[in-house]
């Protein structure tokens, strides 16, 4: 008989983050201290076609299935945990972060199709979706206040423009959505029935006034989380105003903080719809592999995710009691775009840059969102299309290493081959502006071109090479433009941090710390959009008193990348950074005589 004086050995804490990003689910358990004790990837379909005709079809329309999504998330759950050998009753809390990819579902749940197609299973409006270029400028026509809260303008990567080229061109569909969501608000709901969104998606995406809402929940001073924060007279000016009926039903009738815990946690049930159009899996703990109850935060947006899980993650050396010492710091999300994120006690309104949007990612502060809508594509693209990709990537292979380890080794080599002090001297006579799917910011021009100046016939390896380093540094030089224009009005951005999976490049790392002139922190767990998303979980289970608290527990430190202290090198980049802006100067002059021409 087993001595009943002897206690039970206490179960960890563990807590679950799920990342839905552009082409996988991916799940994540850390511990109390935020360290990674496993993850797991699993792929998702996206569907491409040239549906539209305005804009380039290449980026027009894309779609994927919240179906297929979600047995990639219960996929990558279960093996996470398997892999991490964590039992599911560890899971203390969970949570959600997702792209800004846009969700229709019927009153069952089930998929409703916003594809020219009619396949009901692309029912997702992928966020780099550039269909609606043309209802984002009809919106922005109307110059409505709600529009100084984005930037001045809505981009055709957020909702409302996509809402209303649906309604617009796919009247069978409209009629059929009873529920309009943000991807990571939708697997919220889907995992616990609880139709409440996120400040973040609603705010940085669909017009959503923040801080409306903070001034309502005041005044009631309770938790209320009634969604009071949308302007009813611009979804009615843009044509959308069926949208206002039953209390914002379709977009959310309830809007609470991230980490916010949702209803009573994992549902036993399929989100309670028993249409769930997932005949094989009913119920969630076949799913996901957990236990039923327990708690689940509001979600986040993916790089809003990283945010969370990077911008506390300082050095010891450096942190120091001081509420806005957070404020110098701006977090580079870097993946197939990258999203710059800064925060700001007082509101500031700054051109062509998202924001400023209150509580959106930090609560009870003001965030500015910049972006560029391709970088990890981008270099993807650049080389794909190259003649000598297939040459490199053989090599790589046979080395066992990537194509990206591959080109940083080669130009180290003709570093030294080409007697130049440093490696960015490379590229002196190759210029990029990287804007082939537009400006998000701070120039804010969808209908931006990439411009590629100093083409040979050279088709060679080592051109390769430094056609990829020419790439990276347009990259850098469109983010010194972002830190710069932000710090005109208003910002005081000295300390970079970086996430994603371009942050674990150290040629593209440190040209940003050299271009930028600011040092970049690592954080010591990479895994920073999935960290963020645990942390939701983490605060859900009202462990901590704050998202800052838990944030502030679970961040870490690693490397920290300085900026070279040659000034020959300040002198360089400052000479190819006066040329990067000029490329887009020239941009607009082309356009302008063009347009005379088919005038």
């Amino acid at each position: 008989m087993a001595d009943s004086s002897i206690p039970d050995e206490p179960s960890r804490s563990v807590f679950l983050g799920v990342d839905v990003g552009t082409g996988s689910a991916r799940a994540g358990l850390f511990d109390e201290e935020g360290k990674l004790l496993g993850s797991y990837s699993s792929p998702i379909q996206i569907w491409k076609d040239g549906a539209c005709v305005e804009v380039d079809s290449s980026f027009c329309s894309k779609q994927q299935s919240s179906t297929d999504i979600w047995l990639a998330v219960c996929a990558a759950v279960k093996a996470a945990c398997s892999k991490a050998k964590v039992d599911p009753t560890e899971v203390k809390g969970l949570g959600f972060a997702a792209t800004c990819s846009l969700v229709a579902v019927d009153s069952d749940s089930s998929p409703v199709s916003v594809s020219w197609t009619g396949d009901s299973r692309r029912n997702v409006i992928v966020w780099m979706d550039h269909r609606a270029v043309e209802q984002a400028e009809r919106i922005n026509s109307s110059k409505s206040p709600v529009l100084e809260y984005c930037g001045g303008a809505v981009s055709p990567e957020m909702e409302p423009p996509k809402l209303l080229w649906v309604k617009e061109n796919l009247q069978e569909s409209w009629s059929m959505v009873f529920r309009w969501m943000d991807l990571s608000d939708w697997l919220s709901y889907r995992a616990t029935g609880d139709d409440t969104r996120s400040l973040c998606t609603t705010v940085c995406k669909w017009t959503y006034l923040g801080h409306a809402h903070m001034q309502h929940v005041n005044d009631k001073d309770s938790r209320d989380m009634e969604a009071c924060g949308w302007d009813d007279d611009f979804w009615e000016e843009i044509g959308l105003g069926d949208l206002v009926e039953g209390h914002h039903a379709k977009i959310g009738r309830s809007v609470a903080f991230p980490g916010h815990p949702l209803g009573s946690g994992l549902t036993p049930t399929a989100a309670k719809a028993r249409n769930f159009y997932c005949r094989l899996c009913i119920i969630l703990k076949f799913e996901l592999g957990l236990v039923p109850g327990i708690p689940v935060g509001t979600s986040l947006i993916d790089a809003h995710a990283g945010g969370v899980g990077v911008i506390e993650s300082v050095p010891p050396s450096e942190v120091v009691d001081d509420e806005e010492a957070i404020c110098n710091r701006m977090v580079l999300v870097c993946g197939t775009s990258t999203c710059h994120m800064a925060v700001s006690r007082n509101k500031l309104f700054i051109p062509g840059v998202w924001g400023p949007f209150w509580s959106a990612m930090v609560p009870e502060y003001w965030l500015t969102e910049g972006g560029q809508s391709a970088t990890g594509a981008l270099l993807d693209h650049i080389i794909e299309n190259h003649a000598a990709s297939s040459r490199l990537a053989n090599r790589a292979a046979s080395q066992k290493i990537s194509v990206f380890e591959l080109m940083n080794k080669m130009l180290e080599t003709m570093m030294i081959e080409q007697k130049v002090s440093f490696v960015a001297a490379l590229t002196e006579d190759l210029h990029v502006l990287p804007d082939f799917h537009g400006n998000r910011s701070p120039i804010a021009d969808p209908k931006a071109k990439g411009v590629i100046y100093g083409l040979t016939l050279d088709t060679s390896d080592q051109h390769l090479a430094l056609f990829y380093l020419a790439t990276v540094q347009g990259i850098a030089y469109g983010t010194r433009h972002i830190v710069e224009h932000c710090n005109a009005h208003g910002h005081k951005i000295n300390t970079l941090l970086a996430c994603g999976g371009l942050s674990k490049n150290p040629i593209f790392i440190q040209e940003h710390a050299d271009i930028i002139g600011c040092p970049i922190i690592l954080p010591r767990e990479s895994e920073s959009v999935l960290l963020g998303a645990a942390i939701l979980g983490a605060v859900a289970t009202r462990k901590y008193n704050s998202l800052r608290e838990a944030m502030k527990a679970l961040n870490a430190a690693g490397q920290v990348i300085h900026p070279s202290k040659d000034p020959k090198v300040k002198k360089y980049h400052d000479a190819k950074y006066k040329i990067f802006r000029g490329l887009y100067e020239q941009q607009l002059s082309h356009r302008s005589v063009m347009a005379e021409a088919l005038a």
